[in-house]
């Protein structure tokens, strides 16, 4: 602790990023990546851009970006916020829209930069318990509550909510926001932005890092009606007036408009998912069902960290949390078929299987 640090500053838990290791011949499926490149519009486009205009300021409304995306979803683009990487939209609906006389309700098990903001920003939150099988049960969301959001799919469980289920929570709660976080939503889930036309306390954000591949370029977008966008803008613009640059506007507009390689993509990934949920299940482990990029597993008879580790070992990188109910979990990000084959054969070796 530094004399010099703000007070909040000491009361901080960071968020823990995803482990970026320098191992040979690594198999790295600890940070949900896709495996698969961005689309070559994108990586065009990108060089294309990359000369002398880079010398200039990148237009701080992001307008070509934010039209393709409402063309995307048949929306107006004044429904259409976009910043540095989900986490910036997040970190401004936190700010934004989150904070109120009464707690946030967020679900327990959940992505952990949840509480990292609330400490941030002072929200009092209110962490609302998984059931036993680790689904969010809308009714544990009957209870007094300023705003609420969720994962949908959940992180790190891949659950996901049906946009029927996403739409009785917002109904129940027609007076506070309701922000739902969908990352994943594009491997098998139902997106809830249709809904954000009928319903004026919604916000749904996406993220091109998973889905289609950009993580190395952060951009991510909300979309919800004027009142909550108006919200995201003033404090975006008490911030950060250029969050995104002009190499990750030209990239971000090419991938939303490549729906081709946006579809061919992410159906590898969930075959790949299917195919590595079935492998797992036929070795002992029981996978939670997933509609991500993602499975989450454990097995009865090994520690989620023994098992971590023994795959680090075989130059197989995953995800553990050491957090009570999930410690013997693994989070298991969806690689190449080649990359799948190598994690089973790691897994293979760790558990004794010949």
């Amino acid at each position: 602790m530094s004399k010099f640090w703000s007070p909040i500053v000491s009361t901080l838990k960071p968020y823990v990023a995803g482990e970026q290791p320098r191992i040979p011949d690594l198999v790295k499926l600890n940070t949900n990546e896709n495996p698969y490149g961005p689309s070559p519009r994108a990586i065009a486009a990108i060089r294309e851009e990359a000369g002398d205009r880079l010398r200039l300021y990148p237009d701080p409304a992001s307008l070509k970006l934010r039209q393709a995306i409402a063309r995307l979803h048949g929306i107006s683009v004044d429904e259409v916020f976009v910043g540095n990487g989900s986490d910036e939209v997040l970190a401004h609906a936190f700010q934004g829209l989150l904070k109120h006389d009464l707690p946030l309700l967020h679900p327990d098990i959940t992505y952990s930069f949840y509480p990292v903001y609330c400490g941030l920003f002072g929200i009092e939150a209110v962490e609302v318990p998984l059931d036993d099988n680790f689904r969010i049960r809308l009714s544990d969301y009957d209870r007094p509550a300023g705003a609420i959001i969720i994962a949908n799919p959940n992180a790190p469980t891949g659950i996901a909510l049906t946009r029927a289920e996403v739409e009785a929570l917002v109904v129940a709660h027609r007076d506070i926001p309701v922000v739902i976080d969908e990352a994943y939503i594009d491997f098998g889930g139902e997106s809830a932005i249709p809904l954000t036309r009928m319903y004026d306390n919604l916000l749904v954000i996406h993220t091109l890092s998973k889905s289609r591949s950009l993580a190395g370029m952060r951009v991510g977008f909300a979309i919800g009606q004027r009142n909550l966008i108006e919200a995201l803008e003033r404090v975006k613009d008490s911030f950060n007036s250029y969050p995104i640059d002009r190499l990750a506007e030209v990239a971000a507009t090419a991938a939303i408009d490549d729906v081709e390689w946006f579809d061919e993509t992410r159906r590898k990934v969930m075959a790949s998912r299917e195919r590595v949920t079935g492998a797992l299940g036929q070795r002992g482990f029981e996978v939670l069902p997933s509609l991500a990029n993602f499975v989450f597993a454990r097995h009865p008879d090994f520690a989620g960290a023994d098992l971590a580790a023994g795959l680090r070992e075989r130059a197989v990188l995953v995800r553990h949390f050491a957090k009570p109910r999930i410690a013997d979990f693994l989070r298991i990000s969806i690689g190449t078929d080649a990359e799948c084959d190598r994690l089973i054969e790691a897994i293979d070796a760790v558990i004794g299987i010949r």
